[in-house]
């Protein structure tokens, strides 16, 4: 049983994943390993996150009996591997700083920084320091993703693929880092690596994001600013458009995000290789870039 650590309780994910690695009578239970140590840590400029720690905080501690300590520090030492899920993507290269030097596993939740630079910064420490890393939306893993991935796989593959779902904006996340990660991890679900143009339209209520591939394949994103609040995606393919509707999930995707989490903690095997990570990020940076120039395509 894996003693996992836990940095950032200031977000809902760190009592959802609690949940499914905790409680055993939980339908949904992920097994091999439970939260024992967290640190809450919270951005003082981040009101979204400040708001809602204590409570969190209190919550991990009288519900689940998770031992509440004052630094990273004190909660790398005694844990096997490492949740960060602070939902301030900024102190993430900060936060990793401190856990890189203990070289144990660890999975940081979306977006791996809003900076692309911090970053490839997290990516040469994780190198440095032999530390299994891996990060993602919860979104990547919707079973009516993953079912559609695998038929589409048993006939002749994907042609191209929008994703769409709602688009909240945050001011201290820069643009699309906010909630157009979500998106952009499923389409990279989709498409693989290998964007080279990025450009995006912003209007009052919707934001277009297009990608071109390097092998002709064109990815879109729709963003809506306002009524809109699930996610989907449509998959083409020589059998024509593929819906997913991620609202028909009987699963929750975070028990199939925890799911191959801990058999990256388990097993070694990263899911996500950290060169398509840097590659989501730099694709919402060149996005962000796009949209400030009036819808200029921009290289990644």
């Amino acid at each position: 049983m894996l003693k996992i650590g836990m940095i950032g309780l200031d977000t809902s994910h760190s009592v959802a994943f609690t949940e499914l690695l905790n409680n055993a009578a939980n339908p949904h239970h992920v097994p091999g390993g439970q939260v024992v140590a967290a640190f809450p840590g919270s951005s003082g400029d981040f009101p979204f996150g400040a708001a809602r720690v204590k409570g969190y905080t209190e919550e991990m501690a009288g519900k689940y009996g998770v031992r509440i300590l004052d630094s990273i520090e004190a909660v790398a030492e005694p844990s096997d591997v490492i949740l960060l899920e602070s939902a301030d993507g900024r102190v993430h290269l900060q936060q990793f700083e401190a856990l890189a030097p203990f070289g144990k596993p660890v999975f940081i939740d979306k977006p791996l920084s809003v900076y692309y630079h911090d970053a490839v910064r997290i990516a040469e420490l994780s190198d440095r320091y032999s530390v299994r890393l891996m990060s993602s939306s919860s979104l990547r893993y919707s079973t009516g993703l993953t079912e559609a991935l695998q038929s589409q796989a048993s006939a002749s593959g994907i042609s191209g693929a929008e994703a769409f779902g709602p688009l909240e904006m945050l001011d201290t996340q820069p643009g699309y880092f906010w909630y157009g990660v979500h998106t952009a991890e499923m389409l990279y679900r989709i498409m693989g690596r290998g964007c080279k143009v990025v450009s995006a339209s912003s209007w009052p209520k919707y934001d277009l994001i297009t990608g071109e591939w390097e092998d002709g394949r064109i990815g879109t994103i729709r963003g809506a600013r306002e009524g809109m609040k699930g996610f989907g995606a449509l998959l083409y393919g020589a059998q024509g458009p593929t819906l997913v509707d991620v609202t028909k999930d009987v699963s929750p995707f975070y028990a199939s995000l925890v799911e191959r989490i801990m058999e990256m903690f388990v097993t070694g095997r990263v899911d996500v290789p950290i060169g398509e990570t840097l590659e989501i990020i730099r694709f919402l940076e060149a996005a962000n870039e796009s949209v400030a120039r009036g819808g200029v395509p921009v290289r990644l």
